[in-house]
Order: C-alpha cells, then structure tokens, then sequence
C-alpha cells in the first residue's frame, strides 16, 4: 500500500499497484465504491496484465482518509488525485474510471493533462443534475446532517448488497459531499471538458443503460463511444471480457 498527502492536516490518499511496463494504468472506482473491488479482476486479464497499475481510493472511501473538513468536490477529488500520481511519479497514464471517478478524471486531465495520455471512462457522469433515479441524486436529496446521521444507513438498505459492500465503507459525510458535488457539476460541465481535451477518449456505455445521451456530438469530437452487450452500469462485472477489450482498445 502507498499513500500521499492531499490537504494541510496531512490527511493520505492511498493506493495499492502491481508492477509492470509501459504506460500506468490508473483505476478510479464511483462514488461509495472501491478501486480494487472493482477493477482488480480487470487489470488481471490476459488483455491488460503486465503494465504498472495502481487501484486509487479516493478520499472519503476505501483505504483513503476522510477529514471532516475536506470539501469533496470533484476539483477536491481530481487534485487528490493528482497528489497520488505525482508521489507515485507517474506522468502520461491511462486513466480507467467509473462512474463518477470517471467525472474526476475529466476533470484531472483538464487541470494536470501531463498526468493523462488517455481517458478510458466507463458510464462517467458528464452532466449536473442526473435523473431522480441516480444514486447521487437520493443521497443529495438528504440534507448533510440528516444523512450522517441515519440517512446513509438508509441509502444502504436500499441500493443492494453490491453496492452496498463498498458504500458502508466510505465516510458519511463524504459520500453526501461527494454525491451533492456530482449533482452540482463543474463550470464548464464535465461534458464539456471532454469535448476539449485533447487526448485519447473512450467512453463505455452498458447496452442495457440505454442510449448515451449525446453519443453523436461525443463521437465527432473524437471520443470513442464503445457500447457493451448484456452490461448495466457496473459493466466490468456485468461484461468482464468485453470491458477488458474496450480497455486495451481493441475493436
């Protein structure tokens, strides 16, 4: 396990890697998700093993320090972030983030594009104020201090025991700050953001989500949009062979 500074109390974000060649490969899990858990069995294929990889949690969840005081915004996150691959003397990675790590790392190669060579995002969110449905949008929905207090027990006896295995992990108050900074979006949106940058993009859409909203505007800037059959929003675990080919870029 490694770790880096992220604030001025000394709070770490930390982070577990296998060695390898070549580009690293940095994993971002979402919001009351764990890195590892969900990207471990991915990096372990056939189609990705022996490059350098590093599972990330970022602050507020998994392994990583959840200070009270922290904002969680995706900025927050996104420069977190940068404090682990700058420790870990990683430039030009190729960065594989879910859902809302993967509106972290649009924001991280807006902010620091030396740390990415390329963006491999899996059901990221890229606009403000998802749908009534979104997990973000039921935590926010609670006011803070209800949600410390009983609200987060209540999300997790409704969102199921996947996602629940890693949410009882991640600090109550980040995960509301957290999910009301997705549903607060960034100036200018994650969207567009990725409309601009320049490296290579992949965005990984489940099939049974349904259509990518604006997937022909994506793709004429240059994004590749990869639609996986018989996938949900958890697509490594829903479609591990065909995430592990959209990962190596393959066709």
């Amino acid at each position: 396990m490694r770790q880096a500074r992220f604030d001025a109390h000394g709070s770490c974000i930390r982070w577990t890697e296998s060695e390898g060649v070549g580009p690293a490969r940095v994993y971002v899990h979402g919001l009351g998700a764990a890195s590892s858990v969900y990207h471990a069995h991915i990096a372990a294929r056939p189609e990705l093993a022996g490059r350098r990889s590093l599972f990330v949690d970022l602050p507020g969840h998994g392994i990583s320090d959840r200070p009270a005081d922290f904002g969680y915004a995706l900025e927050d996150h996104a420069n977190a972030l940068a404090a682990a691959l700058d420790a870990a003397q990683v430039t030009g990675a190729e960065i594989v983030a879910h859902s809302m790590g993967g509106s972290v790392a649009i924001v991280l190669a807006h902010l620091r594009g030396d740390l990415v060579s390329r963006l491999v995002l899996t059901e990221a969110n890229l606009d403000p104020d998802p749908g009534a449905t979104a997990g973000s949008s039921a935590i926010a929905a609670y006011e803070e201090e209800d949600f410390v207090t009983d609200g987060h027990a209540r999300v997790l006896d409704k969102v199921g025991p996947l996602w629940a295995a890693t949410m009882r992990l991640a600090d109550a108050r980040a995960l509301h700050r957290s999910a009301s900074a997705l549903v607060r979006g960034t100036r200018p949106t994650m969207r567009a953001m990725l409309l601009k940058l320049p490296m290579e993009r992949v965005y990984v859409q489940g099939a049974r989500s349904g259509q990518l909203q604006g997937a022909d505007e994506l793709a004429a800037a240059g994004v590749r949009v990869v639609s996986v059959p018989e996938a949900g929003h958890n697509v490594m675990f829903d479609n591990p062979e065909a995430f592990a080919t959209a990962v190596a870029g393959r066709p």
